[in-house]
């Protein structure tokens, strides 16, 4: 079995390779399957590992590294249809226990990462889904079977993930030239292709970040947490009372607006 493992690191985000390379080659589908990483990174210094393939990615910043991810993997696509599986894993990500067969995707041929937060609990109301009509990563109420997918994890046959690639890179491309982008970027669209498209779905033990972990929890990986690392990464988050209430008005503005399309 051949895996071609996805994964970009531009700027400071280089810092986290090394520790994702050592963890999958330890516990991700060891002894399973042969394991080739194509590294979208500006530093072409980064490994001098034979599985390691380089492909230079400028660093664009947020959220333009994120938001483009599926157009930066067609710079591989027939490199990638070579593969059994193709799976894309978060800069920040760290494998903990062997991973075996069970990340594998089933018939639809994507295995997707599920929001391991309380969203997994709430009416999809509250999920951050696309509220604007006029986005191709629009999600429409009054739906049935909700589920809100992360973007850090994924994966499928080269076919199932490459189609999701490219009809993904397609969509945010469109989106971006007519001055639109989706509220939680590629994850916004891959929720939109998600309403239509099954997949097997992947638990809390593949999505866990770091800071949310509890004595209950035994991940197979996790999502290290990036700004106990560099404040950079908090990308000017704020927490004090003043913004937890603007969040709380933004999250009803936004509930409002999706049923009642403003």
């Amino acid at each position: 079995m051949k895996i071609a493992i996805l994964y970009i690191c531009t700027g400071k985000y280089n810092r986290f390779f090394d520790g994702f390379y050592k963890s999958a080659e330890c516990f991700f589908l060891k002894g399973i399957a042969d394991k080739d990483y194509y590294v979208f990174t500006d530093d072409m210094n980064l490994s001098k590992a034979d599985n390691v393939h380089l492909i230079y990615k400028k660093c664009e910043g947020f959220p333009l590294d994120s938001l483009l991810r599926f157009e930066t993997f067609l710079m591989a696509e027939k490199e990638l249809k070579e593969y059994d599986y193709i799976y894309f894993f978060n800069a920040n990500s760290l494998f903990l226990q062997p991973v075996g067969v069970e990340i594998l995707p089933d018939e639809s041929g994507l295995a997707m990462g599920v929001w391991p937060g309380r969203l997994e609990h709430q009416h999809p109301m509250f999920y951050p889904y696309e509220r604007n009509p006029k986005s191709l990563a629009y999600v429409s109420p009054y739906g049935m079977n909700y589920t809100y997918y992360m973007a850090g994890i994924n994966g499928g046959t080269p076919e199932a993930y490459l189609q999701m690639t490219r009809t993904l890179s397609t969509n945010i491309r469109i989106d971006y030239e007519n001055g639109i982008i989706a509220k939680v970027h590629d994850q916004s669209h891959i929720n939109a292709y998600l309403r239509n498209h099954p997949c097997k779905k992947l638990g809390r033990e593949f999505c866990l970040p770091e800071e949310w972990r509890t004595e209950k929890d035994n991940p197979k990986m996790i999502f290290r947490n990036k700004v106990l690392l560099d404040p950079y990464f908090n990308k000017g988050r704020k927490f004090n009372l003043w913004a937890r209430f603007s969040k709380g008005c933004n999250i009803l503005w936004n509930i409002i607006r999706w049923y009642i399309k403003i």
